[in-house]
């Protein structure tokens, strides 16, 4: 029987994030929703969630002892991270100026207050609510979802990758940004899969069946 890890490190919408999987695996499969070291390091497949700041989720990795069983589990299974679960992949962010876990080149930057949406309107920050996000390549996660579709989002800050072809989505608000990231086996979205409807449930489908 395969199981999905969802990492509690105390910040996160786990409830939802869990109930959206169940919704979508096949049976035999276990959502496990865990702070336990051991329980990450024996899943087949690994979500990670969370919401907050960027200084109190590397905190809160580091004091329950998760952060060297993430990293090991992002070398070599299937590892879907969402919101600051993209943002602490990259090298650093600028929200407290915190290193993070370096997992992919590049940092996390603020919205910039007062720039222009493309209808001429002011973006307010933090970003909220449903906006498209454009497929920058083809990936298995994408399946069976048209490019262009809405994600539901919230956060004030975004991923700049040093490589821009680690980009798999792009989302406008004020500046094109990283909406979505994908690298080998894994693959990480600013947006809420979970609040995303039925694209965000097809999202998760896709990863519970992902075999990068």
């Amino acid at each position: 029987m395969g199981t999905i890890a969802v990492i509690d490190y105390g910040m996160g919408n786990l409830r939802s994030v869990a109930r959206a999987l169940e919704h979508v695996v096949p049976g035999g499969v276990r959502v496990r929703v865990t702070a336990q070291a051991a329980d990450v390091l024996a899943a087949d497949r690994i979500v990670f969630p969370g919401q907050g700041a960027a200084r109190d989720c590397m905190r809160a990795l580091d004091a329950q002892g998760l952060r060297d069983p993430l990293l090991k589990v992002a070398q070599d299974r299937p590892f879907l991270g969402m919101c600051m679960g993209l943002q602490v992949l990259l090298d650093h962010s600028d929200e407290g100026a915190t290193p993070c876990l370096g997992l992919i080149a590049g940092r996390v930057h603020r919205f910039v207050s007062g720039e222009r949406a493309a209808d001429g309107g002011r973006c307010k920050i933090p970003h909220m609510g449903w906006n498209e996000v454009w497929q920058a390549q083809s990936h298995p996660l994408w399946d069976g979802i048209v490019d262009g579709t809405r994600f539901y989002f919230v956060h004030s800050y975004y991923a700049e990758p040093d490589e821009p072809e680690r980009a798999a989505g792009i989302t406008e608000h004020g500046r094109q940004f990283c909406s979505a990231l994908a690298w080998a086996n894994l693959f990480a979205c600013q947006f809420h899969p979970e609040k995303s409807s039925a694209a965000g449930l097809r999202l998760l489908a896709n990863f519970v069946s992902w075999d990068p």
